[in-house]
């Protein structure tokens, strides 16, 4: 919207689809200016019936650019959680970087977590159980990682519950196999330097020492088996 505006009617004097916004229009208003006055959403045109000829009051209009930026809002929302789904904080942050004010922001995420599009309390518990099967990572780092994206303290913790302990063993049983044979020195440092990377991996200390253990068992059987071999 232009500045200049003055109290009272606005008459729209042209309606005009924009060039690089496919499903927006530009309102032309009787005020002098060759620029539009306001660009909104066609459903935003068709609900207000904004056509040539409408008169609109200054109050109107006002509704009328609120009821757009939360289109705007809603609509950026969906095309973000195209690629992933995203948490309730993730959006916020993402439709403020877009310009979108909190107030219009929030209606917008509110109408998504309605809709079933925004849901922190599974994205929380389908993220943690994705990273410790596919990437190998323990629930205090997780923890971090959740918190980072805005989830509550207590939706993070019910997901951490949610854990299999024998999975996560597994993933850390997994990540201390894939990184000993490439940790060099003395067994007690190989031994210190293999906790050290799986405690920052966030794995909890008992699994750490079943996981070390494992590491070592299956290199002891490698050694065995090469002896057999020769």
């Amino acid at each position: 919207m232009k500045d200049g505006q003055q109290d009272g009617m606005l008459t729209i004097t042209a309606v005009e689809q924009d060039r690089k916004e496919r499903y927006r229009y530009q309102l032309f208003v009787n005020n002098g200016q060759e620029e539009p006055y306001l660009t909104v959403h066609e459903d935003i045109m068709i609900r207000f019936r904004l056509l040539k000829g409408r008169e609109i009051h200054t109050d109107e209009l006002k509704q009328i650019i609120e009821e757009d930026t939360q289109h705007r809002a809603y609509a950026l929302g969906l095309v973000y959680l195209g690629a992933r789904q995203r948490t309730h904080k993730e959006i916020a942050r993402y439709l403020s970087r877009k310009g979108i004010d909190e107030e219009s922001s929030e209606k917008a995420i509110q109408r998504l977590i309605q809709e079933g599009f925004v849901n922190d309390a599974a994205f929380a518990k389908q993220f943690a159980s994705e990273r410790v099967r596919n990437h190998m990572k323990g629930r205090l780092l997780l923890q971090q990682e959740l918190r980072q994206r805005g989830i509550p303290k207590e939706t993070v913790q019910e997901a951490l519950k949610r854990i299999d302990k024998t999975e996560e063993a597994e993933a850390a049983i997994r990540a201390a196999c894939k990184k000993w044979p490439y940790i060099k020195g003395e067994p007690i440092d190989r031994k210190r330097k293999l906790a050290t990377f799986l405690l920052r991996r966030g794995f909890p200390g008992s699994i750490v020492k079943e996981a070390i253990q494992a590491a070592i068992t299956q290199e002891e059987l490698a050694e065995e088996w090469h002896m057999l071999d020769n």
